[in-house]
């Protein structure tokens, strides 16, 4: 039974460790990404001249990922991975459709390095997701949530996400392929 008691114990110490770990992981991506973007936005600047709206949203998500890096709150964090993964595609369609961009190098270089970042965001978030999960439910089942109220382990709250609403429904819209016109 002791041993049960500790290895329990242990499962929860270690869990809620790799879950700070985690969300720790999300704030050094969206660090890179603070780093990234002022990168790209000085390098495609003069590309995007006729391209107000684009650029207006690479310096809106530069400022939520600089609001959000080096801090703890989720919903910061969120919304400056949104805004990384919305705007990651916009702008790949963008190079794809204006060759002067296209053979821009560094601009590709740098996209490149923001996808890969946004990737990571996703792997890291999916990551603490499941670990809260998994956490979460040890707190809530027996026998495991005797030795957690024992030592008053609480629920995580990992990221918060909605349980309802228009997000979550795929339209007519959303099925058909994308119109583009730059």
């Amino acid at each position: 039974m002791a041993f049960y008691v500790v290895s329990q114990y242990n499962w929860f110490q270690t869990t809620k460790t790799r879950i700070t770990a985690a969300i720790q992981d999300i704030g050094n991506q969206l660090k890179r990404q603070s780093n990234l973007i002022p990168n790209l936005e000085n390098s495609a600047k003069g590309y995007l001249k006729h391209e107000k709206d684009i650029y207006k949203e690479i310096v809106s998500a530069r400022k939520a990922v600089e609001k959000a890096a080096g801090g703890k709150d989720m919903s910061k964090i969120e919304a400056a991975s949104d805004a990384i993964s919305n705007l990651v595609p916009k702008l790949q369609v963008l190079v794809e459709s204006n060759p002067e961009l296209k053979g821009a190098e560094v601009v590709t270089r740098l996209m490149d390095e923001l996808r890969d970042t946004s990737d990571k965001l996703m792997y890291a978030r999916r990551v603490v997701i499941d670990l809260s999960a998994e956490y979460n439910i040890r707190i809530v089942t027996l026998p495991s949530n005797i030795i957690a109220g024992m030592f008053g382990f609480k629920a995580q709250k990992g990221i918060a996400t909605p349980i309802e609403g228009e997000h979550l429904e795929v339209g007519k819209d959303e099925m058909s392929d994308p119109k583009i016109s730059i």
